[in-house]
């Protein structure tokens, strides 16, 4: 190498590693016929593990240097979908989906007050814990609960449950017990209904995310200190600080300093713990190590946890399938290529909308069906997806879905529709259930706002048409959509089975509701739901009656920056009409790449039939583009014959300029910078506005807003703007 010119290095290295190759598929392709003749010697062992590997890896071969498997045997093919749900809120507490184990806790200060599983436990203490989550153990989740479950034709279900439970700790020790007992009884259902069940670790010390989800809401911190006057009220922040601690110490620049290796290593011996209990179970589908690891966790030392935990299932329960989280990374680029060649694996991803920005339906629903293209993609280059949470919400109104008496700041993003808090579905023994009807919100106050009031709980917005509840029609499309469309890939696990407020997060609710349909193998229904949306028939248009200045934000989005000074001098229908045509064209271009029709408020889908064209009262149910009604200026048009300008006149034409534009400056010095804003239209069809219904003073969403009008026929020439932005139809 010292005497090699430096420019055939590259091609030395290329080589050396070409020689690896070939040496390593040498050395399998020697393993393989030694293990045909019964040979176990040196020669057969897998690279990267050692001489005296277990026999059950025989159907594939680990390599732990580069994290693949050679030597798939295909042995269990993954070759049925899931169709099933998550049994949430049961062995792991989410204050939101059973807010009336957590009433009690309403009115109370720093050291009485529970917010998650962790506090739950150490609140109460082991007696009453124990107690309490007994009785809503035997009522939360019951054999003729499974009966109507196996009866909507799903075939699996997803069981979160804690590393508390396998290895006690903290104030979980007593507080839990008796919860392995409902998993074996759980399991025992399953089996009877011909259903699998997969293990979902869904809280591990430390907590994975700050979530109240993993079991503890991590780096709460209580500020009543600070707001001792005038009111005197205990007080919280969460959110702007949340960090998460299973992995390691996360600090203060956004990365963590040390990685917590006992953390890691506790977590293993759960998974072993798992594997030893449950590997001879009929209805075992397989395991999740761990739930939604925050995005901020390094992944190369979650790479390596999923690997070893893979492992330890393959050793004891080589059937199993081993679904791993995507960490909220969702990509090609964080997970092709990871554990290439090794079966019985699967990536889990969670596809809600309910943080997704307001819209109109048709938003909503092309969101929904655009998601299959991001599982195909990953299936190709990754493997199998499961879709292992989603729900039907389109808003953040469930009550404590950020947190018990918070949420995340800026939301929810509409108001919020309130109902009468239900009655305990424990029974009346139930403490602080339901919540006082004679007060307003009680502390303890976090950053964000939600919560019980004079005994009425916020819920999701109802869809609304005028003054028509269209919720039924609006819920029943867009549940077959997302069915069609997680189809695409494996399978899907539908968050929750069960929700004691809100039925857009609640399967049994909708499946009343008729929003599901009876049966999850009703494949007529569901099979052409995505029609209309994978042919793109839809417009992506300006929103009416916005300020200009979000429209203009969104075309220099749209278009990269570019013609920023053509764009800035658009005013009025001018602007709008132009705005139509640069948010189609993106969309209509990117949108099976994910791309979406917002651009920051600016724009919203609309049905094509929707939309009328043509001056005057010419309209058609089935128009052309919204681009049809413009043509390319002809780089040939004559000129307009140019007059000479005296000085004087160009003289005066400056000191007028100069005064107008010192006149719209203080005009819009006045209106704090806003500007103009776009024409405004009468809501007939479209996004969800609040608005009051007269009983009840209950908020409601409006799907309504009128579809805009071009005035510009077919064929006329827009001089301003400019030919890259124009069609020709």
């Amino acid at each position: 190498l010292e005497e090699m010119p430096w420019r055939a290095l590259p091609r030395a290295l290329a080589a050396a590693a070409a020689l690896v190759a070939v040496a390593r598929a040498s050395e399998g392709h020697s393993r393989s016929l030694l293990e045909e003749q019964g040979d176990a010697g040196p020669a057969a062992a897998a690279p990267g593990v050692a001489h005296d590997a277990p026999p059950e890896y025989q159907d594939f071969i680990p390599d732990t240097l580069s994290m693949t498997c050679t030597a798939d045997a295909h042995t269990n093919p993954f070759n049925t979908q899931v169709r099933g749900v998550s049994i949430g809120g049961w062995l792991v507490l989410e204050p939101w989906i059973t807010p009336s184990l957590f009433y009690q806790f309403l009115g109370a200060d720093e050291e009485h007050t529970a917010m998650d599983m962790y506090s739950f436990c150490q609140v109460l203490g082991p007696e009453e814990g124990n107690k309490q989550l007994r009785r809503h153990w035997d009522t939360w989740v019951t054999e003729a609960i499974i009966d109507e479950l196996a009866a909507a034709g799903i075939n699996s279900l997803r069981l979160p449950v804690g590393d508390w439970m396998y290895e006690p700790y903290g104030p979980y020790v007593g507080c839990t017990d008796g919860a392995l007992d409902k998993v074996d009884w759980l399991l025992d259902q399953a089996a009877k209904h011909k259903l699998s069940v997969l293990l979902d670790l869904h809280g591990v010390i430390g907590s994975q995310n700050g979530f109240d989800n993993s079991g503890q809401s991590s780096s709460l911190v209580w500020t009543s200190i600070l707001s001792t006057k005038p009111i005197q009220a205990v007080t919280f922040v969460h959110w702007p600080i949340r960090s998460a601690g299973w992995i390691g110490t996360f600090d203060s620049t956004g990365f963590y300093s040390s990685i917590n290796r006992e953390h890691i290593a506790m977590t293993l011996r759960v998974i072993t713990a798992i594997v030893d209990r449950y590997h001879t179970h009929p209805s075992v589908l397989g395991l999740e190590p761990v739930n939604e690891p925050w995005e901020l966790t390094p992944l190369d030392i979650l790479k390596n946890f999923y690997w070893e935990g893979y492992l330890i299932v393959k050793r004891r329960a080589p059937a199993w399938k081993y679904i791993m989280h995507d960490s909220f990374r969702f990509t090609p680029e964080s997970w092709g290529g990871f554990m290439a060649g090794c079966p019985d694996i699967a990536m889990d991803t969670h596809i809600y909308q309910a943080w997704n920005n307001p819209a109109n339906k048709e938003a909503f629903f092309t969101n929904a069906c655009e998601q299959k293209a991001r599982i195909i993609e990953m299936e190709r280059v990754f493997g199998p997806v499961v879709v292992g949470e989603f729900s039907l919400a389109t808003d953040n109104c469930a009550m404590w879905l950020n947190g018990f008496n918070d949420n995340l700041p800026g939301y929810p993003k509409l108001p919020c529709k309130f109902v009468q808090c239900p009655k305990p579905y424990m029974g009346s023994d139930q403490p602080g259930a339901p919540p006082d009807p004679t007060k307003p919100i009680q502390q303890p106050y976090g950053t964000g706002t939600s919560g019980p009031s004079f005994g009425l709980c916020p819920v999701d917005i109802d869809w609304v048409d005028g003054d028509e509840d269209v919720t039924d029609d609006v819920m029943t499309a867009l549940a077959a959509k997302k069915f069609h469309a997680f189809e695409t890939g494996h399978g899907y696990y539908f968050w929750n089975f069960r929700s004691e407020l809100e039925p857009q997060w609640s399967f049994l609710k909708a499946r009343k509701r008729g929003w599901i349909p009876e049966s999850l193998q009703d494949v007529e229904t569901i099979s052409s739901a995505c029609e209309k949306e994978d042919k793109g028939l839809y417009y992506c248009l300006a929103r009416r009656g916005i300020f200009e200045i979000t429209l203009k934000n969104g075309m220099l989005y749209a278009t990269h920056g570019e013609n920023a000074t053509w764009i800035q001098g658009l005013h009025g229908d001018t602007l709008v009409q132009a705005a139509d045509r640069i948010f189609n064209n993106y969309w209509q271009t990117n949108r099976d790449l994910g791309g979406t029709c917002d651009f920051g408020g600016a724009a919203e889908l609309h049905p094509m039939h929707n939309v009328s064209q043509g001056g005057g009262n010419e309209s058609t149910t089935q128009p052309k583009s919204p681009a049809a009604s413009v043509s390319v200026v002809s780089e040939s048009a004559p000129e307009s014959p140019r007059t000479p300008l005296s000085v004087t006149t160009i003289l005066f034409c400056i000191l007028l300029a100069a005064l107008v534009a010192a006149g719209a400056r203080r005009f819009l010095q006045r209106n704090k910078g806003l500007g103009h804003s776009t024409p405004s239209l009468e809501l007939s069809s479209a996004w969800p506005q609040p608005r009051m219904r007269a009983s009840g003073y209950s908020p409601v969403a409006t799907t309504s807003v009128e579809l805009p009008q071009t005035a510009r026929r077919s064929g006329a020439p827009n001089k301003l703007m400019p030919a890259s932005y124009q069609t020709q139809v």
